[in-house]
Formats: C-alpha cells, structure tokens, sequence
C-alpha cells in the first residue's frame, strides 16, 4: 500500500506536466468485501480504493484516469507459496477464518480466472479513452461485488427510511 503511494507520487508529476495518463491499482475484491481471516488484507485493499476514489477527483480534470482493478480467486501464485496464513487456533471461528482459510489453500492453482484474459482487461482499461473507475474481473467477483453493493445500498436505504420516519423530537 505504502509502496504504491509512493510510485503514485513518483508518476504524477509527468503525467500532470503531459496532461495525460492512466494509474491502474491492483487490489483485490477485497477491496469492496472484507472475508474472514483477511482483514489486514482487506484494510490495505480498502485503503487502495479510498486513495484511489480521491486521486481520482484530483487528476481526472487534468486528463489522467484511475482504476482500480478488483480481481476475484484467479490461478496466479496468490493462494499459494507467496501467501502465509496463521492456523486458526480459535475454535470460535472454525466456521468462518477456517473455513475461509482451508478454501484457500485446496483451492490454490485451481481457481476458475484465467491471468491471460485479465491482463488483457487491464491493456484495454488502460488503453481506453474513459477507462472505468473499477474493473471487477473474475465471474466470482462480479457476483460478489454486486451482491455485497446491492445489499449495501439496501441497508443504507432501509436505515434512511428509518431516520426519517422516526420521531425525534425531544419534547
């Protein structure tokens, strides 16, 4: 995360001077979901996409554009050598940290996102004359990005609808 802050700073100063550009963040669906057992993950995902959502309105007017790139389970090394996990040594979350961390593991190397194809979705993102704000790749993702937003703004609307029919007068 720091160390995309800092390479984020790097660019820009170009970018501005030529008044074009494109940033692509990687972070994950973790970015927009937070799952058990990975909620360091998951802070520094969300921290990419809160950077990113502000970088965005700063630079956007000068001609650059930012995605953010939230790819779902892909077959990359991810899940596999490259990632350390604590053994759940809480039987309190067997269901939920374990579970999501043995899915993990059995499922490393066998995950149905193919890296070629999302390579290519981010050339054409950033070779694109309005390259989107986000770019969910994966059929996971997708399903679960929407679910996640949609039961969202459901408990936003529930809780508005709530606030303004409540009485809250003090007298």
């Amino acid at each position: 995360m720091f160390g995309l802050f800092a390479i984020t700073r790097a660019v820009l100063p170009v970018m501005r001077a030529q008044r074009s550009g494109r940033i692509i963040n990687i972070t994950s669906v973790a970015g927009l979901i937070g799952f058990p057992g990975s909620g360091y993950y998951a802070a520094s995902k969300h921290a990419i996409e809160g950077f990113s959502d502000a970088l965005r309105a700063e630079v956007e007017p000068l001609g650059i554009g930012v995605t953010c790139v939230e790819p779902g389970p892909f077959r990359t090394d991810w899940a596999g050598r490259s990632l350390r996990q604590t053994e759940n040594r809480f039987a309190d979350y067997a269901d939920t940290v374990g579970k999501r961390l043995k899915g993990t593991r059995d499922s490393s190397g066998t995950q149905a996102g193919d890296p070629v194809r999302a390579g290519e979705a981010m050339i054409a993102a950033a070779q694109s004359s309005s390259p989107p704000r986000h770019l969910v790749l994966g059929a996971f993702g997708f399903d679960a990005v929407t679910t996640r937003m949609q039961q969202r703004l459901d408990e936003v609307r529930s809780q508005r609808e709530a606030t303004l029919s409540a009485d809250f007068s003090t007298g």
